[in-house]
This record gives structure tokens, C-alpha cells and sequence, in this order.
């Protein structure tokens, strides 16, 4: 894989990438839960910004990666997103911390224009059997930085402070850009004239879900999961620090466990997932995370939490590898990229206001509360996958449905 100049060069920029992403994010979480106390609210609302423009521009970004450039839409995200890192800086140095906020949620809406951009690169410059092998590889280094990013980030945070964090965000975020400019330059296509509205097209990839069972089923199941992730995603400190009695830096330890987990889980189920239909796959991962996320919520035990993070970790690749493979299978190609753009919102909007919820359970009752809630909303997902564990989840084309060629 790595003798194709775009495999190598996008990894290589996704290694700069994913060190800036982690060392800020950590730098941004500790930083203010230091200024606020700790306070729920503003940590809930760091995921949020972290999250929400995933589901703002996800569909967005996914129909333009079809109408712009992609080595010249992803070298601009990550050099706009290096400049304003510098921009956060400056405003921090002049007393103004709320632009880390800002700083987050650019970065992150940057982002979803530029990860469809390495898609359509892979898909013009990737043989078709090596694709599969590309999309693990990308998947193993993100469960590789859920280990080794929670401990550089917190390290150098704890080290240095917030102005060094920054510093290194902006030193990576432009080494990424400068890797990305290596690749060879974008060629025109002719067929722009041909295109229809962006409008028009981001309706057919709505429809073209709307007529397809699975894809249905698992929108369906995704919402439940996204609210169940949503509503403990910011909380997991305070499981720490309220549940284990532990220092708030333990939180990266946690983190490596969990990553650790889900690499080795990736490495032994890509193995078997060719056996195994993907919403079988998918129901086992949800179900066990049920389990997990319950347990969580109720032990005082460092040692079983851990273990728990340890399971969860282990099947976490079912869910992502069950996903994938279902919206591959059932989607034709000139659909891809507006079915993830419109799925993928359907998880990150429920998420997002599980976020925004999460805290404000807590308080009103508790941390096993929420965590409980979590758990149920994950079975609930599995349960609305057992039509597709004996049916076909074929795509049915209505009356006047447009075929996929004339649509594009």
C-alpha cells in the first residue's frame, strides 16, 4: 500500500493531523476544567463544538468533495486550520480563553470537508482491492492515537502549559499542509456542466437512502447510538474523578486502555469479518457496549472499569467495521460520499444533543443515571437491527425514483 504515492502521503499528513488534534483537544479540556472548577457545563460544551459541525457540514462537505479539487480543498483546510491556531493564540495571550472554544469548532468544521476529499482521491488512485486494506489502515492509526494521543497531550499540557500545546497544534496542522502539497496536482474534470444543483444532489443522496431498507434500519440505529454516546461523551471525567477517586489525568489512561483495546479487537476481527454479515457484527458490538457502558456507570472499582474499557474496546471495531460494510454493501458508488455525508449527521446530531443533555442529567439525578440511560438507548439500536438479521435490506426504487447514472 505504502508504494502508492497517495496512500503514503495522505498517512503521513493524517499522523500530523491526528498529534495536532489530540495535543489541542487535551490542551483545551484541561486548561478549562483548570479555569471553571471543573464545571459540567463547559466541558459538555468542548464536545459539543468538538462534535457539532460534523453534523452541520457533513453532508455539505461529502456533495462538494464531488464539484471541488481535493488535494487543493484538504492542503487549504489544514492551512486554515494552522493559521487559526495562531489566531487562538493571540487572543488567549490578550486574556480572551472563550477563543479556544472558537479555535475547536473551525478546526473541526474544516475537517469535514477535507476527509471526503482523501476519499475521492482514494477511490481514483486506489485499486478497488486494496481499498478495504486502505480504509483498516486509516482506522488502526486513529485507534493507535486513542493510545499514544491522551498521553502526549496530557503530558505536554502538564509539562508545558496551554501556550506550548498551541504552539505544536499550529507546527503540525502545517506540517500536515505542507505533506498534502506534495501530491500530484489536481486534474480538471470536464463533467462540472453536467452536474445538478448542489441542492438537487444532496436531495438524490437523501432519497437514495429513504429508499433503501438497510440504510433506513441503520439511520434508525445510529440515532439511538449517537444519543446514548452523546449523553456519557463528556462525563467519562467525572467517572474518574467522582466514581474512582482519581486525579483528572487518569483520564488518559483510561483512553490508551480503551485504544489499545480497539486496535488489538480491529486486528482480530478483520480476520473473521468476512464470515460475519455486518449488521450481526454491528448488534454484537452495540449489545456488549450496552453492557459495558452500564457497568461503568455503577462501579467504584478502578480494576473493573478498566476491564470494561478493556471489553468495550475490544468489540468497539465490530460497531465501525459493521457500519462501514453495511453502507458499502448496500450503496451503489456514485452514491457513496451523500450517504455518509447523510448518515454520518443522523449519529453526530443525536450526539450532539446528547452532549448538550448529559450534564444536565447528571445533576438533576446522577452519573449511574446517565450512564444507565446510555446503556438502554445502545440495546435499543441493537434491537432495531434484528429485521436486517434475517432480511436482505435490498434497495427497493420507488415510482419516478431516478436511476444512480442520472443522477449525478
Amino acid at each position: 500500500m505504502f508504494t502508492n504515492p497517495y496512500v503514503r502521503t495522505i498517512f503521513v499528513s493524517r499522523v500530523f493531523l491526528q498529534l495536532g488534534i489530540w495535543i489541542r483537544n487535551l490542551a483545551v479540556l484541561l486548561y478549562v476544567t483548570d479555569l471553571t472548577h471543573n464545571d459540567s457545563f463547559y466541558v459538555s460544551l468542548i464536545s459539543v463544538l468538538e462534535y457539532a459541525p460534523i453534523f452541520i457540514f457533513a453532508l455539505l462537505g461529502g456533495t462538494l468533495a464531488d464539484r471541488w479539487r481535493p488535494k487543493r480543498t484538504m492542503v487549504w483546510s489544514d492551512a486554515i486550520s494552522a493559521a487559526s491556531v495562531l489566531a487562538v493564540w493571540a487572543a488567549l495571550a490578550l486574556g480572551s480563553w472563550y477563543a479556544l472554544l472558537f479555535g475547536t469548532f473551525l478546526s473541526a468544521s474544516l475537517s469535514q470537508f477535507s476527509q471526503p476529499s482523501a476519499l475521492k482521491l482514494y477511490k481514483k488512485h486506489v485499486p478497488a482491492e486494496h481499498f478495504q486494506s486502505v480504509m483498516a489502515l486509516s482506522q488502526s492509526l486513529v485507534a493507535v492515537f486513542m493510545v499514544v494521543g491522551p498521553l502526549v497531550g496530557t503530558f505536554i499540557f502538564i509539562q508545558a502549559g496551554i501556550h506550548l500545546s498551541l504552539a505544536l497544534t499550529f507546527v503540525f496542522f502545517l506540517l500536515s499542509a505542507l505533506t498534502l502539497a506534495t501530491l500530484p496536482r489536481d486534474v480538471q474534470e470536464s463533467q462540472t456542466a453536467a452536474r445538478g444543483t448542489l441542492f438537487a444532489e444532496m436531495k438524490a443522496g437523501v432519497r437514495y437512502i429513504a429508499a433503501t431498507r438497510a440504510l433506513r434500519v441503520l439511520s434508525a440505529a445510529f440515532a439511538a447510538a449517537g444519543l446514548a454516546a452523546g449523553l456519557i461523551q463528556p462525563l467519562l471525567i467525572f467517572i474518574v474523578m467522582e466514581k474512582l477517586g482519581m486525579e483528572k489525568s487518569f483520564i488518559q489512561w483510561t483512553l490508551m486502555i480503551n485504544g489499545a483495546a480497539m486496535l488489538i479487537g480491529g486486528m482480530a476481527i478483520m480476520g473473521v469479518a468476512k464470515k460475519i454479515k455486518p449488521q450481526v457484527l454491528l448488534t454484537i458490538g452495540l449489545l456488549v457496549s450496552a453492557v459495558c457502558t452500564v457497568i461503568v456507570g455503577a462501579s467504584t472499582s478502578v480494576v473493573l472499569s478498566l476491564a470494561m474499557q478493556v471489553i468495550s474496546g475490544l468489540f468497539y471495531p465490530c460497531i465501525q467495521i459493521g457500519i462501514q460494510s453495511m453502507i458499502m454493501r448496500n450503496t451503489e458508488a456514485a452514491f457513496i460520499g451523500r450517504v455518509g455525508g447523510a448518515i454520518t449527521p443522523i449519529f453526530m446530531g443525536m450526539m450532539v444533543i446528547g452532549m448538550l443533555l448529559g450534564s444536565y442529567v447528571k445533576e438533576a439525578t446522577s452519573l449511574f443515571t446517565v450512564y444507565a440511560i446510555s446503556g438502554g438507548l445502545l440495546a435499543v439500536g441493537a434491537m432495531l437491527l434484528l429485521p436486517l438479521l434475517t432480511g436482505s435490506g435490498k434497495r427497493v426504487l420507488e415510482q419516478g425514483d431516478p436511476p444512480a447514472a442520472s443522477s449525478r
